[in-house]
């Protein structure tokens, strides 16, 4: 069957014919180098728009999913602070709120901020945290990542858990001596001295992130109330619960099995200018990269407008011998369709093969260049994360089929609306 007997014959929308005319127009033919040119300049921009979006969006989720079980597994969801008096009754408060439904564990904790010293370098900022070693393991975290040396024995003895980023920059190795300076020293009749002690590498620890590899000094519950002055007492209890984003359920539970007046503060209060900064970031990269996909559409449309221009003499005959206005309008429409559709399954594809080798491809171009990509000093974290969320990523599709679709739409009213009188003058 030809066009033109095929264009007589009933046929239901979108039938046979309409799709054999509108796979003839998206070929590419001698005379149509620019149509053909413009429609590859459109797949590709869906393609690639789509895929950037992809991988950027799940490059994000990746940061802060990572960077969001990091913190929390360093530190504690709930922070219970005192407020009337010091906190000596820690270890009963503690196994008090560890009995709360959907707490997993509290600990009770001693920070302080010191200057830490090695074998190379003047120094570096750090932060001492006392604990007991049976609270440090169930930091798994930290627990299981320990590079070199053990937990075993580290509340009887004098030696330090330390980040292996801070041994890096002290020089220091499993057995050397860290010395720790702190200002809350000793008072003397000539003021206030500061303290200063060494202490073994016991352990050496890597949990990913460079903040904490490099600042954070794990050190015997015990010895932290010496250093610290502390004796008898705990800073704060830090709660750790099955369900972060349920905190606020669980206030109320842990005021009642703290039996005192406390403090709570969350992970999301000491963490909200972080992660907000992050969210926004997130909606703005969406909306910038959602151009790349816009502009892709555009050139939906301009090559659809040359197409029924050069076309005007075939649809003429089409319209001669039957071919309604509907057949005509979805002709145009799946040719602009298929290339749109096309070019967002291939862009789906592109980003996910992307996202599940995102690391070997920074290593790759890391490599070519000879320079550091993504450096874990200014990003915290030592690898680059890909995270893809089905329903985001399902956002994506449908974004850019609809910008595909409406932008097939006048070229297609355009070409349905030209008589067969009005056709022939665009030959």
């Amino acid at each position: 069957m030809n066009e033109a007997a095929a264009a007589r014959s009933p046929a239901g929308a979108f039938s046979g014919f309409e799709r054999m005319v509108a796979w003839r127009y998206l070929r590419s033919r001698r005379k149509e180098t620019v149509i053909s040119v413009i429609a590859s300049i459109s797949f590709l921009g869906i393609m690639l728009g789509v895929a950037t979006l992809i991988v950027v969006m799940a490059v994000m989720n990746g940061f802060r999913a990572e960077l969001l079980t990091r913190i929390l597994g360093v530190n504690g969801h709930l922070i219970v602070q005192p407020l009337d008096s010091p906190l000596e009754d820690y270890a009963q408060v503690a196994s008090r709120i560890s009995g709360v439904a959907g707490v997993k564990y509290a600990i009770p904790l001693i920070d302080g901020q010191v200057l830490a010293q090695g074998n190379v370098g003047g120094g570096v900022g750090a932060l001492v945290r006392g604990i007991r070693a049976e609270d440090l393991n169930k930091i798994s975290i930290v627990s299981s990542n320990i590079k070199q040396g053990t937990l075993d024995g580290f509340d009887t003895g004098e030696g330090v858990a330390i980040g292996k980023r801070m041994a890096e920059n002290l020089g220091l190795v499993l057995g050397d001596t860290i010395t720790l300076i702190s200002p809350e020293g000793d008072v003397t009749p000539l003021g206030t001295t500061p303290r200063m002690k060494g202490y073994k590498v016991a352990a050496i620890f890597e949990v990913g992130m460079s903040e904490y590899d490099s600042s954070i000094v794990y050190m015997p519950f015990s010895e932290a109330q010496l250093y610290f002055n502390m004796d008898g007492r705990a800073q704060t209890i830090e709660i750790y619960v099955d369900n972060p984003d349920n905190v606020d359920a669980l206030k109320p539970l842990v005021e009642q099995a703290a039996q005192r007046p406390i403090d709570l503060v969350d992970w999301r209060q000491r963490n909200e200018t972080f992660f907000s900064a992050l969210q926004v970031e997130r909606n703005v990269m969406f909306m910038i990269l959602t151009l790349i996909v816009l502009v892709a559409a555009l050139n939906i449309i301009s090559g659809l407008v040359m197409l029924v221009k050069d076309k005007g003499h075939d649809i003429a005959i089409l319209r001669t011998m039957g071919a309604s206005r509907g057949a005509i309008l979805r002709i145009f429409l799946m040719t602009g369709a298929a290339i749109g559709v096309t070019g967002t399954i291939a862009g789906v594809l592109l980003g996910v093969v992307i996202c599940l080798n995102i690391e070997s491809i920074r290593q790759f171009f890391s490599w070519m260049t000879g320079r550091i990509l993504f450096n874990p000093e200014l990003y915290f974290l030592s690898q680059l994360p890909a995270k893809m969320d089905p329903r985001e990523t399902t956002y994506v599709v449908i974004m850019a089929l609809s910008l595909s679709f409406l932008a097939t739409l006048f070229p297609a009213w355009r070409a349905a609306r030209l008589d067969p009188v009005e056709a022939l003058r665009y030959e």
